[in-house]
């Protein structure tokens, strides 16, 4: 019996690895549109004209629209499932990031007005994107893996930099700014035909076994894909409530906001700030943001790795979670001393291990998959992306105007720094214990 238990492992398939791949590649292309406009926009800041303040509302077109449509991106995707709705949003943005190459053929304020409504249309179309992991997650993987399969598809993050920035600096510097878009919009293009032909529920996967199957479910795999739904305005409305009373979970949403605030100052002003502070070329920072990206990503992945060991070895969800989170912003906040040194070189090292550090606490999407009520984990992660992604439009416009009444970005590095603080106070005294929320 123990021999053929012992076969049965042996042939257990692997589609999982195969599927969050697959958000790994979708999610590296998500924050590299993000992060077309910081490579380019010295570059076209100098063509059209726009100042620190300018530029800074330029930077959170995105972030305006992707909050606002966070709870009807949950809401599509409990309604008409993940699969197809992933596959219309990567078609979608990607065409917005392409049609953002055209901005050339405008001048001054109608260019800036095209560039706005386009960057707020791409925030549209990303707005499904991470609650979508987030469910697809939880339904392919089991508990004791979520946390190394989230960390990978959040990691992509910091390999969308080290991938794609250099990339970009460097089609911006020899064939100039418009055409990063173009790349970037093509390539997506591209992707969201294949996602359409490999990505489906464990259930409804050719290439899943018997064996597989049996095993996410025995380790607490959703394994559906889809919500069961809010149909209507009330019960939307009434989960909502529900989600927002829940201390918990409040305590994540706040605490994903602050850490959030640090993802955005690499994706927006970090480039600007080695450009215009540390007087860098803009090919040169996009090499120099390589190092620190590469920590970010390499502290991803020990982050979900360190999570579930922690899990395996006997430490409960809670503490498995809360472990690297807290000493992941503790070590983040570290970024504050690159107000203090003078040498490029070790400038760089410190914003390295300062996002090695938000690397290894960017657990929220496994805190999502293991919190979100069965019925609504598109609107629970919706919610809680929200939050998270409101630091897309306060960051930009803060830095921004910290930037023009200083004249320098020491304080927005306090700024950023003393965020990770508060993330760590969210999660040391208002989270409490990590558990599954049922609804009412």
């Amino acid at each position: 019996m123990s021999a053929g238990l012992a076969m049965t492992a042996v042939r257990r398939s692997r589609v999982r690895l195969l599927i969050v791949t697959m958000l790994f590649i979708a999610t590296t292309i998500n924050y590299a549109d993000r992060a077309t406009l910081s490579i380019a926009g010295p570059s076209m800041a100098k063509d059209l004209g726009l100042d620190a303040v300018a530029m800074g509302y330029v930077f959170s077109a995105f972030a305006w629209s992707y909050v606002l449509a966070q709870l009807p991106g949950g809401w599509l995707l409990d309604r008409y499932g993940a699969k197809w709705v992933y596959a219309g949003a990567i078609f979608l943005w990607s065409a917005f990031t392409l049609l953002q190459g055209a901005v050339g053929f405008f001048t001054g304020f109608s260019a800036v007005a095209v560039l706005f409504t386009l960057r707020l249309c791409v925030g549209l179309a990303e707005a499904p994107v991470f609650p979508a992991n987030a469910r697809i997650t939880a339904a392919w993987f089991p508990t004791s893996e979520r946390g190394t399969a989230s960390a990978f598809f959040n990691s992509s993050q910091y390999f969308a930099t080290v991938l794609f920035t250099p990339l970009m600096g460097f089609v911006v510097h020899h064939y100039g700014w418009h055409h990063v878009f173009t790349l970037m919009g093509t390539i997506g293009i591209a992707f969201a035909l294949l996602w359409t032909q490999v990505v489906c529920g464990p259930k409804e996967h050719p290439g899943v076994n018997r064996a597989e199957r049996d095993y996410l479910e025995a380790g607490g795999a959703l394994l559906d894909m889809d919500g069961a739904g809010t149909r209507t305005g009330a019960q939307t409305g009434r989960a909502i409530r529900q989600l927002l009373a829940n201390r918990m979970l409040l305590g994540i949403y706040i605490g994903q906001y602050c850490i959030t605030t640090l993802t955005y100052f690499f994706l927006t002003w970090f480039p600007v700030y080695l450009v215009k502070e540390r007087g860098l070329s803009i090919l040169q920072a996009g090499f120099a943001a390589v190092l620190p990206a590469l920590c970010g990503f390499v502290g991803g992945l020990l982050g979900g790795w360190l999570s579930d060991l922690l899990l395996k070895r006997g430490y409960s969800l809670t503490a498995a979670r809360k472990i690297p989170i807290v000493g992941g912003m503790l070590l983040s906040m570290c970024i504050i001393g690159c107000n203090y040194v003078q040498a490029d070189s070790v400038v760089v090292g410190l914003m390295a291990l300062a996002f090695f550090g938000k690397g290894i606490g960017a657990l929220g999407w496994a805190v999502v998959s293991d919190t979100s009520p069965r019925e609504t984990g598109g609107l629970s992660g919706g919610l809680f992306n929200t939050f998270g992604n409101t630091a897309g439009i306060t960051t930009p416009i803060v830095i921004g105007y910290i930037v023009q009444q200083t004249g320098s970005f020491n304080g927005a590095l306090v700024f950023v720094g003393l965020n990770a603080l508060v993330a760590v106070f969210c999660y040391l005294v208002i989270v409490g214990e990590i558990r599954r929320v049922e609804l009412r």
